[in-house]
């Protein structure tokens, strides 16, 4: 039985006249990996990511899944409201210093923990609300989920310390972390109210808590690629180097701290209007939908934002990030006071989520090189802070343009927000200086 040649050889015959050869080998080349695949290809990426994700998922669940499990069983969307607004207010004390202990004494020996007392936290609201305990319960027991970790800057931290010198992979870097962000908070409340009210209220709870704790547990297991603690060199051996000062303290950090500010206004307000726009349409439950059609829009532009490669400073282009971003709020406005047309908003939402992506990836990267060496958890940490602040304000804001003048004029306060986010960013030296 005659063999099959070997690919890549070639063979030549004679027939009459005539030369004839035959190439076995492939027929098209190898396409050389782009940005993305040169990240994953270093070792050991792949496997702190996908934990990182399993970890980050609950974030976008576990406020959704409060406030149906409380509002369901005691009837009251004010109480759950409190309670969710009480569990903010706590993380945004709380947060900057379990980033701080992270910096100091290493991912794994302060997550764990960290993580294990914010899932008893939340197993306890979720006992004190089925055994129909004291209102007062339940605030001191969501306040206690206030020590999980930031776990979306963790992953940047590896990054950072792995991509130490490469300007262009940690861009890559930051905007795949931007889009896992935008995707698991547009999955994440669509997962939580599917659990609830699937099978039971308490259920979004509960999953949550088992993808948290499995998703951190798994991602401090994978201690190659850990950055060392402050203090200590990659072999473990303890330095003299003083105490790096707080990033509060860095030059054109609080100005980056103030944008942050804003822009959580933007996303608060966005999602309170919106969701009053979707109900006086008669849409509601369409409301979670057309936030989803926001972040995908978000998502898809950091996805390609990533794969663009600048010759400027990050500082140039961030005003320009801004600014496209107060433009394109402008749409969504449009489309809600002129139509009325619950379709053209979700396109226009959809278009103007596109800028929200490369605003906040850039906005992270300035954050990243204005924080001191040692304490990048905390910088970062700092900056998910001033969000989660501008967040109840703007959603405290968006309300109550709602319900006293219109769904409609809500749209307006995402706009006045980004155009703040605009003057600090221009009127503000600090943020358009590039770091030394």
């Amino acid at each position: 039985m005659p063999q099959q040649p070997a690919r890549g050889t070639r063979l030549f015959t004679v027939t009459a006249d005539t030369l004839v050869a035959v190439d076995f080998g492939p027929r098209t080349k190898r396409r050389p990996p782009g940005p993305y695949g040169r990240l994953f290809a270093r070792p050991g990426t792949r496997a702190f990511t996908l934990a990182n994700l399993l970890a980050r998922l609950p974030m976008g669940m576990f406020s959704v899944s409060a406030v149906v499990m409380i509002a369901g069983t005691r009837g009251s969307y004010a109480l759950a409201g409190a309670v969710t607004a009480t569990g903010l207010a706590a993380t945004a004390l709380v947060a900057p210093w379990t980033a701080r202990l992270v910096d100091r004494y290493g991912q794994a020996r302060v997550a764990v923990p960290a993580t294990l007392v914010a899932a008893l936290g939340s197993l306890a609201l979720l006992l004190c609300v089925r055994h129909d305990a004291p209102a007062w319960t339940l605030f001191a027991a969501y306040a206690a989920t206030a020590t999980t970790p930031n776990t979306g800057g963790m992953s940047r931290a590896r990054w950072a310390h792995l991509l130490d010198g490469d300007p262009d992979a940690l861009h890559t870097a930051n905007s795949f972390e931007q889009a896992a962000d935008e995707l698991c908070f547009m999955l994440g409340p669509v997962l939580a109210a599917f659990l609830c009210g699937a099978f039971f209220p308490e259920a979004g709870t509960l999953v949550g808590v088992a993808l948290l704790v499995t998703g951190v547990l798994a991602f401090a297991a994978q201690r190659s690629t850990e950055p060392p603690p402050s203090g200590r060199t990659t072999t473990g051996a303890t330095t003299t180097t003083p105490p790096a000062p707080s990033p509060l303290r860095s030059p054109g950090m609080p100005p980056l701290l103030a944008v942050c500010l804003a822009l959580g206004a933007v996303f608060g307000s966005t999602e309170v209007v919106t969701i009053a726009f979707a109900d006086a349409q008669g849409h509601r439950t369409a409301a979670g939908v057309v936030l989803a059609l926001q972040a995908a829009g978000s998502c898809a532009a950091g996805l390609l934002y990533g794969r663009v490669r600048f010759a400027g400073p990050a500082e140039d282009r961030y005003p320009w990030c801004v600014a496209a971003m107060t433009a394109l709020l402008i749409l969504p406005l449009l489309a809600a006071s002129l139509t009325g047309s619950l379709l053209l908003l979700s396109a226009a939402l959809l278009v103007a989520g596109m800028a929200t992506a490369p605003t906040m990836i850039t906005n992270m990267t300035l954050v990243q090189r204005r924080t001191p060496e040692g304490r990048l958890n905390e910088g970062m940490t700092l900056a998910v802070t001033a969000l989660l602040g501008g967040i109840a304000c703007g959603s405290a804001a968006g309300g109550w343009v709602v319900e006293h003048l219109a769904p409609t004029a809500g749209y307006g306060v995402p706009v006045t927000a980004a155009a703040v986010a605009l003057l600090v960013a221009l009127a503000w030296p600090g943020v358009r200086t590039a770091a030394a």
